[in-house]
């Protein structure tokens, strides 16, 4: 039987960065992960799945050393936002206005892990097994012990469940969840712009669902199409000519001239573990928590649990094995994850909603926030992490 300080069940973004930030401390991690990420070529076309990173997630990615490998591969740096139903009511947020270089960065979600996996072989107490799959993890005195598929046996006094909302370890654990259905599904498609790399990410309302912007390196975008289901399945079965007739007329004149290079969907939940950790298993990111991709913050929120749970740990010294180090975790990080996930739930409802006076309300909202000064500021650096 290997005997390891913590085991980490997902090799992903949130899980990847936990792992390191724990040997970072000097403990002994394996970390479980099904499929190695590909590897980076400047030549291949860009992955439909990007994340917004906020400058507190950049600070995390510095601290573990894998933010100069990101930026050695692609990224899009973007320095304004704007959000809009009407266009006379914009509200726009700028890097300028908070005297910051840029808002933050748009990056692909793999890039992130490769960058993030490249300083895997920096600790040498650190043991990636990939591809390598949990079939089992029961509650043992001490700790957990984990059953690979390959019949390995894994003995830990930490098991982290960063595997995904659909979590393995959560489901073992027997933690239980609160989750509904949206009833909407989210499509993104990758295009080709006729405008030169683009510094502005932008976010307007329709009854129907968003429609959103999210620049990418060179003259490429990612856009963000909500819908019901009937809908972007509709739309998913399309040719890129059709599709890209259908971008048009739905997508605002913003975009301007562009050739549809790549699509995909998914459905939107949302979940919340009613617990974050029981003795001997803690949950991150996605496993504890999905949000509405509305405002990209999913990503940095299990940034932000990382970051939490590395300083308890670190903060506990010998005795940070203890159910109230977990607990001290949740206790910082469940308030604040609920109110990203309702906040995110009330502005979808409230642009989801096509009665006249809910409309008129919200866009005088809409341009009220555009000139509300310091409380504009404030709501923009809440959601960067500052």
């Amino acid at each position: 039987m290997e005997q390891y300080d913590v085991v980490v069940a997902g090799g992903g973004m949130v899980g990847a960065a936990t792992a390191l930030g724990l040997a970072q401390q000097g403990l002994s991690v394996a970390v479980i992960e099904g499929k190695e990420p590909q590897s980076y070529h400047p030549e291949q076309p860009m992955d439909l799945r990007v994340s917004a990173i906020s400058p507190n997630s950049v600070a995390l990615l510095t601290r573990l050393g894998a933010w100069d490998n990101i930026l050695k591969m692609r990224l899009c740096p973007f320095k304004r936002l704007e959000t809009w139903e009407h266009p006379e009511c914009r509200t726009r947020f700028s890097a300028d206005e908070m005297n910051l270089d840029r808002l933050g960065f748009i990056v692909e979600n793999r890039i992130i892990q490769l960058g993030l996996w490249q300083q895997f072989s920096d600790y040498p107490t650190l043991t990636l097994l990939c591809p390598a799959r949990m079939e089992q993890a029961e509650a043992v005195e001490g700790g957990y012990r984990v059953v690979l598929s390959d019949g390995r046996l894994l003995q830990t006094r930490l098991l982290v469940g960063a595997d995904g909302a659909n979590s393995q370890v959560r489901q073992q654990a027997g933690i239980g969840i609160t989750a509904w259905d949206y009833r909407q599904h989210c499509m993104l498609i990758n295009v080709e712009t006729a405008l030169p790399q683009q510094d502005i990410t932008w976010q307007m309302f329709t009854p129907n669902g968003p429609r959103s912007f999210l620049p990418l390196p060179g003259h490429q975008a990612s856009l963000v199409w909500y819908d019901s289901p009937q809908r972007i399945h509709q739309l998913s079965g399309m040719t890129p000519a059709q599709l890209h007739e259908q971008i048009k007329a739905h997508f605002p004149e913003e975009l301007g001239e562009f050739k549809v290079l790549n699509h995909g969907s998914f459905p939107l939940t949302r979940r919340h573990a009613q617990d974050y950790s029981k003795p001997g298993v803690v949950l991150l990111g996605d496993a504890a928590h999905t949000i509405n991709p509305l405002a990209g913050q999913g990503v940095n929120l299990g940034f932000k649990d990382v970051d939490v749970l590395l300083h308890e740990i670190e903060k506990a010294g010998k005795e940070w094995a203890v159910p109230s180090v977990l607990k001290a975790y949740e206790r910082r990080r469940r308030p604040d994850n609920l109110l990203m996930q309702t906040g995110m739930d009330v502005f979808y409802t409230t642009f989801s909603n096509s009665l006249l006076p809910i409309k008129l309300m919200r866009n005088a909202g809409l341009k009220l926030a555009e000139h509300a000064g310091p409380l504009k500021k404030q709501v923009l650096k809440y959601a960067m992490g500052m």
